[in-house]
C-alpha cells in the first residue's frame, strides 16, 4: 500500500504531452493504426496477417499511452521502490541493466518476428523496423535516465528529438502500410474477386 501511495504522490493520470507535437504524435499513432487495420483486412488468407493485427493493438495502446503517460507511472514506481528498499543511490547501474534488458527483449522479439515473417519479411520489413524503433524509444523513455532525457528533449529541425524519434518509427509503419494497400488494391474482404 505504501508503494501505491508513493506512486500516486508522483504520478496521476492526466494529459502527459499537451502541446501540438504531442497531439500530432497521438494522431500519427491513430492514423497508423487505421492503416494497419486496412492492411490486416487486405491480407485475408495471406502470410503476415497476425503481425498487422498485433501492430493494430500495439499502436492503439501507445496512442492512449502517449497522453496518459503510463511510462511515467512506471518510472515513479521504480523511484518509490528504490527509495523504499534503500538502493536509490545505486539506481544508475540498475537503470542501465533495465534498459539493456528491455532493448535485448525488443531485439529478440524482432528476431522472432522476422523468423515468423520469413515468407513475408520483404513485404513487411519497413513496418517491422518502424515497430522496433517505436518500442525501443518507448522503453528507453520509460526508464528516464537523465542523459537520454536530455538527448530526446533537445531540439532538431525546430521540434524535439522526442517527436522525431517516435514519429520516425510510425512513418516507416505507415509507409509500409500504404505500399501494401496499393499492392493489394482490390483484394481482401468485400473485394470483387474473379
Amino acid at each position: 500500500m505504501e508503494l501505491q501511495e508513493c506512486v500516486a504522490g508522483r504520478w496521476s493520470p492526466q494529459i502527459g504531452d499537451p502541446d501540438v507535437t504531442g497531439w500530432l504524435t497521438v494522431l500519427a499513432y491513430v492514423l497508423t493504426a487505421i492503416l494497419s487495420i486496412a492492411v490486416w483486412r487486405r491480407l485475408a488468407g495471406r502470410a503476415g496477417r497476425v503481425f498487422w493485427a498485433v501492430l493494430v493493438v500495439v499502436l492503439a495502446f501507445l496512442a492512449v499511452n502517449k497522453q496518459l503517460d503510463l511510462q511515467s507511472a512506471l518510472t515513479a514506481a521504480g523511484k518509490c521502490l528504490a527509495t523504499a528498499q534503500g538502493w536509490y543511490a545505486e539506481r544508475r547501474a540498475i537503470q542501465a541493466g533495465f534498459i539493456a534488458t528491455l532493448l535485448a527483449t525488443v531485439v529478440l522479439g524482432l528476431v522472432a518476428t522476422m523468423l515468423m515473417l520469413r515468407n513475408s519479411l520483404g513485404r513487411d520489413l519497413l513496418a517491422l523496423l518502424g515497430l522496433g524503433i517505436v518500442l525501443a524509444f518507448v522503453m528507453v523513455r520509460a526508464v528516464s535516465i537523465h542523459r537520454f532525457d536530455y538527448l530526446i528533449g533537445a531540439q532538431s529541425l525546430g521540434v524535439s528529438n522526442n517527436f522525431l524519434f517516435e514519429n520516425a518509427g510510425l512513418l516507416l509503419i505507415a509507409l509500409n502500410a500504404v505500399l501494401l494497400l496499393r499492392r493489394y488494391r482490390g483484394s481482401g474482404p468485400g473485394a470483387n474477386r474473379p
